[in-house]
């Protein structure tokens, strides 16, 4: 064990008993011996214990552990800590100028427990409001996140979109003539992801050769073939192994096709979009002859659960609706959290009042477009919802979302879920495991079950858009239509731009084979209305 290894191991015993409120004395003394024991040019594990209490810094008891750790390679203090500390957290611990005293407010106070916790907190603006904090340490914060994830070999499809079209664009215009085009899971929008890879008809080695050198530093991957055969290659590539095989046999591979609706032709198909190409769903919705129903972005008609700074989002209420009527919506469904959502400046009763004033001013300004009621309801432990029934019936719709003791075993959950399904008031029940992609798993459930539920009880399931969430995962879209029950596709925006996000809620939804007409908020603003007032009664 070297040196720097075992100043390590004293360096991160230092930061976990801080995490802790462990003894100040005890951390500072691990922390200075830790900075001067990599600095010896001595092997430590040569040492002995006598020797090693003559080092400035170290004492009897330190000694003791340095001896004992170069002989076993454990330090038993440390695994202790290790022990009662989340390996998340823990690893919260390589962020620079955050300190573990600040890990620990964020833990404890905010309940994170990873990078993608932390990531999606400061997307929704809750590290402002905390103590110590500020925009700056928010801003901090996410640059040495997208650092660490740039690193990680895992990446949400959101977040490799950008890096795609600007490969893309620069490879077009240097290479005009060349056939081209992204493949892979990339283009079939998977929602995570390893590289982006990209399809070109180059068969010069040399040129081959300048491309790869030339984006190496990059997770990109590149692909290339004859001109002759690019497209049966890029449907080859842009689609499961099932589909590909099961289109191959119904065609001549040996064919020079013009495009991939011509490969599709020619086995008398309709043309399926990579994101469908799983050899799953997409054949009986050509058996069916819905493909053409297939939800598509401009099928929205309005923007459900978003947060504005009444709770923790970044603008006002007129701010967002403005925004969202600019975009040509027709309609605009706040959701700020509820109280017990205290991390995130949860709205209490007399807010609400006030907010609700607020609305009926502005749907009078802003009319036909519209501003509908709504709050995301904490479910809370027993399942019941934050709010006396007078709270809940004053707003148009309620979504319901788990937010806090997340986890928690199966039989729990299901009775948290459950119960707040069976709330007459509950109008959508809000990302379904609360997972958070790459990050957090989410709570288990039996989804069977809970798409039951809500079809008994008519309340309609959210498909979150946001990036680091998409939960309800798009593969129990098709149960969900089975029985009837609706999907709302919400960009759960704290800031203009979330509101954006709803694409990336659309292509998973395409992904599961969601038709519009099973879709919430393909809804007229008439429609929806509607709907909702036929919910409440």
């Amino acid at each position: 064990m070297t040196n720097n290894e075992i100043a390590q191991h004293f360096a991160l015993l230092a930061d976990l008993m801080e995490l802790h409120n462990e003894n100040p004395f005890k951390i500072k003394s691990y922390a200075f011996a830790a900075r001067h024991l990599k600095k010896l040019d001595a092997p430590l594990q040569d040492l002995s214990i006598e020797q090693l209490e003559n080092i400035e810094g170290v004492g009897k008891a330190i000694a003791d552990k340095i001896f004992h750790l170069t002989r076993t390679g454990k330090l038993d203090l440390l695994e202790k800590y290790v022990k009662i500390t989340p390996a998340g957290v823990i690893g919260l611990l390589q962020l620079k100028g955050i300190g573990p005293k600040k890990i620990a407010q964020l833990w404890k106070e905010l309940d994170i427990e990873s990078f993608g916790e932390l990531e999606y907190a400061c997307q929704e603006n809750r590290l402002i409001e905390l103590k110590g904090f500020g925009e700056k340490t928010q801003e901090n914060i996410l640059n040495q996140i997208q650092f660490i994830k740039q690193n990680s070999g895992k990446f949400l499809w959101a977040n490799m979109e950008e890096l795609a079209k600007d490969i893309l664009s620069e490879l077009q215009n240097t290479y005009p003539n060349v056939l081209l085009s992204t493949c892979g899971d990339y283009r079939r929008k998977m929602i995570t992801l390893s590289s982006v890879d990209f399809l070109m008809a180059e068969e010069s080695v040399k040129i081959q050769n300048e491309i790869k050198e030339k984006y190496k530093q990059y997770p990109v991957v590149f692909h290339f073939c004859n001109k002759n055969n690019f497209y049966f290659k890029l449907l080859e590539l842009s689609s499961a192994p099932e589909h590909f095989s099961f289109l191959s046999y119904k065609i001549n591979t040996e064919n020079n096709y013009h495009s991939e609706e011509e490969i599709y032709s020619s086995a008398g198909f309709p043309f399926i979009i990579p994101e469908l190409r799983d050899n799953k769903l997409e054949w009986n919705l050509v058996e069916l002859n819905k493909l053409n129903q297939l939800i598509e972005l401009q099928d929205i008609k309005g923007i459900v659960h978003n947060h504005s700074k009444y709770s923790d989002g970044a603008n006002t209420l007129k701010e967002m609706a403005l925004y969202v009527k600019e975009q040509g919506f027709e309609y605009f469904v706040i959701s700020d959290h509820s109280k017990s959502a205290f991390y995130a400046n949860g709205m209490k009763e007399e807010i609400i009042l006030k907010q609700h004033l607020e609305i009926e001013q502005l749907n009078t300004e802003l009319a036909p477009f519209k501003i509908f009621k709504s709050v995301e309801s904490d479910i809370l432990n027993d399942g019941s919802l934050d709010y006396d029934e007078a709270i809940l019936q004053s707003f148009d719709l309620i979504i319901a979302s788990v937010h806090s003791q997340l986890k928690m075993p199966e039989e729990k959950a299901m009775q948290r879920l459950l119960k707040a399904i069976e709330n007459p008031y509950t109008t959508i029940l809000g990302h379904l495991t609360g997972r958070l992609l790459l990050s957090r798993e989410g709570y288990p459930i039996n989804h069977k079950k809970i798409i039951d539920a809500c079809a008994a009880n008519k309340v309609c399931i959210e498909l979150n858009a946001n990036p680091y969430r998409l939960d309800m995962d798009y593969q129990w879209i098709d149960y969900c239509q089975e029985k009837n029950v609706l999907i709302s596709i919400n960009p759960d925006a704290h800031h203009l731009q979330g509101i954006h996000d709803i694409r990336y809620g659309v292509y998973a939804a395409r992904k599961g084979g969601l038709l519009k007409q099973n879709t919430l908020n393909t809804l007229s603003k008439d429609n929806f209305e509607k709907y909702i007032a036929h919910k409440k009664h």
